[in-house]
């Protein structure tokens, strides 16, 4: 099953609450972004808001662009099955936080940035639920898809084959109508999608014109 998740650092925030409620109906959750200016260069979604989302009810993608996710963590009260995706780049030991994460009934991810290689991560793929690849450089909206990319989710799906794992692909930057397709055929099956979505006038039209294109690819 392919997931889209209205990644929310793109919408304007005069209107969050108003774009979570439109949104709702048609996606599988949303994907929520937080930064600490250290990790990246900016900052996102506060502990405040990401909670007051959570609260409504349905499953959250948690993207902690953050030095330390655990303490990030500690501070959310998220619904069972949320999605947590942490980057192997940051200050912590993976194997200890994703039993953190399972006792909370919660899901694990790993994320990895562009210039990681992807070995950083195969020690970890019978643990976690989910390997996020970055397809931007991470800690701004609205770059555009990195083209090399498509490689490290091809290799991504290799390994999963050959050692039978259940985990899922996500791919978070730059993410629309024109490589969707593609990506879904490499393998990718979760996509935080920002700009793609909140770009236009009216992001349910883009939403549901984004489902419209997953639906028309035969696997």
């Amino acid at each position: 099953m392919i997931r889209i998740y209205p990644s929310l650092l793109a919408a304007n925030p005069e209107y969050l609450q108003e774009e979570v409620t439109m949104l709702e109906p048609y996606c599988a959750g949303f994907h929520l972004d937080v930064m600490d200016n250290s990790f990246v260069p900016n900052v996102a979604l506060s502990i405040d808001t990401v909670n007051r989302i959570a609260q409504r009810g349905k499953p959250v993608w948690v993207h902690l662009m953050v030095e330390k996710p655990d303490l990030f963590y500690a501070q959310f009260f998220l619904p069972t099955d949320s999605l947590i995706s942490f980057h192997i780049e940051s200050q912590i030991d993976v194997l200890r936080f994703v039993k953190i994460i399972r006792e909370k009934k919660h899901k694990a991810s790993i994320a990895i940035n562009p210039k990681t290689p992807l070995e950083h991560i195969i020690p970890f793929l019978d643990i976690v639920d989910q390997i996020l690849i970055m397809s931007v450089e991470p800690g701004h909206s609205g770059q555009h898809f990195l083209e090399k990319s498509f490689e490290k989710i091809a290799a991504l799906v290799t390994y999963r084959q050959k050692s039978n794992y259940s985990l899922r692909v996500g791919v978070d930057g730059g993410i629309n109508q024109t490589n969707i397709k593609k990506l879904i055929e490499t393998g990718a099956q979760d996509f935080a999608i920002g700009s793609g979505i909140f770009k236009d006038t009216y992001s349910v039209d883009a939403l549901q014109s984004l489902i419209q294109e997953t639906k028309k690819i035969i696997l």
